[in-house]
């Protein structure tokens, strides 16, 4: 697994450097991929998915956080999505993600809300891991408005 080894690289660089800020988030997704392997799908860990995913969880940290006005804990989480999102694809602009919503709606042959599901299933496929769902719901909801 390509990133398992970039994880275990850059561990070892963290800990040379003891830079504590950055080994946290870094052994998180050591402890994603090995809990995903313990489950027995070695082959099939669909990397970006898994990412994601522990960045969603800092984001719902983040804003429960911030609700709460502790903003020393709300920086921590902060800091570690971006350095979680180090290992993701790059994340598409705001008119970038537009125009592929965009093709995909016309691909679909949707034209109301009430398609939002498919448009979002397929979105979510060919868009996973340039842009957050949120996102993507966002504007197809606008589009198809």
């Amino acid at each position: 697994m390509n990133l398992k080894n970039t994880i275990d690289n850059q561990i070892k660089e963290a800990m040379l450097s003891k830079s504590k800020e950055r080994l946290t988030p870094l052994r998180a997704i050591k402890s994603a991929i090995l809990l995903e392997e313990k489950n027995g799908t070695p082959n099939n860990i669909n990397e970006v998915q898994l990412l994601m995913k522990l960045i969603k969880q800092r984001k719902d940290s983040f804003t429960l956080y911030k609700e709460q006005k502790r903003e020393d804990l709300a920086s921590k989480e902060e800091s570690e999505i971006l350095i979680i999102e180090e290992f993701l694809p790059k994340q598409l602009s705001d008119d970038e993600l537009s125009g592929e919503i965009e093709k995909i709606i016309n691909e679909s042959g949707a034209t109301s809300i009430k398609e939002m599901g498919k448009v979002m299933g397929i979105a979510t496929k060919k868009l996973s891991g340039k842009a957050d769902n949120s996102r993507i719901a966002k504007i197809i909801k606008e589009k198809l408005n």
